[in-house]
């Protein structure tokens, strides 16, 4: 089991009036290999549960093991860590830097894993190549567009070779072709080994996935099929 969290709340004004359950009482197991879709509403509380998934913000309760290890009361270096070895994020605002090329911006977190700069040279232009972005490596955002943006993104992505690939809207801010060759990348990395947790509330890019977990008001209230998810 790649992932398990079990029982897990993310409360926010705990016993107040105000009180808001994003997640109220949620146990997911995800395998090694899986390609998943988590789909829902805007306020259903998918946002949250990938925050808490990619180990960007913690429970109020419950436990997370991800890879066999227990992440769930470690401190906020600890996650950095964690995220930084373990899972690659691909987000609908692609979240490149500005001032730096497609190399560099790809190269980032590989030089903060430590990783010799032989190396580092070798596995930026494998995951540049691997997108169709290779003869682009000198560019910066601004000289690409809003498809190629996200073929880095996704370079940076893979580029650390996660167990784990989240991404987070990939195709909201794309026309729908270049949304297609997004997802058959996608689809090509899970083919390869990759665990990919795809985020969406678009019926049609989830019905790309094998397995389709819909979340409303803090609950998930169906896991499996197109069918049993009701796509």
């Amino acid at each position: 089991m790649l992932i398990d969290i079990k029982n897990i709340y993310k409360i926010y004004n705990e016993g107040k009036e105000s009180e808001v359950r994003a997640l109220d009482g949620v146990s997911l197991s995800i395998d090694r290999g899986e390609f998943v879709a988590i789909i829902g509403a805007s306020g259903s509380g998918k946002s949250t549960l990938m925050n808490i998934l990619g180990c960007l913000d913690i429970p109020t309760y419950g436990d997370y093991i991800l890879d066999g290890t227990d992440i769930t009361d470690r401190s906020d270096r600890q996650l950095a860590r964690i995220r930084n070895k373990e899972i690659g994020f691909i987000f609908q605002g692609y979240n490149l830097i500005p001032a730096l090329t497609a190399y560099e911006n790809v190269e980032l977190p590989l030089i903060y894993q430590g990783v010799p700069i032989g190396q580092r040279e070798e596995r930026v232009m494998t995951a540049l190549e691997r997108v169709a972005m290779a003869d682009r490596w000198k560019h910066k955002p601004s000289e690409m567009s809003g498809g190629q943006q996200q073929r880095v993104a996704i370079a940076r992505a893979i580029a650390t070779h996660p167990p784990i690939i989240m991404a987070d809207e990939p195709t909201g801010a794309l026309d729908s072709k270049t949304g297609k060759h997004v997802l058959e990348i996608l689809h090509a990395l899970n083919d390869e080994g990759s665990t990919i947790i795809l985020i969406t509330h678009d019926n049609g890019i989830a019905a790309t996935a094998r397995r389709i977990v819909r979340i409303s008001d803090g609950h998930i209230v169906a896991d499996g099929t197109r069918e049993e998810a009701g796509i």
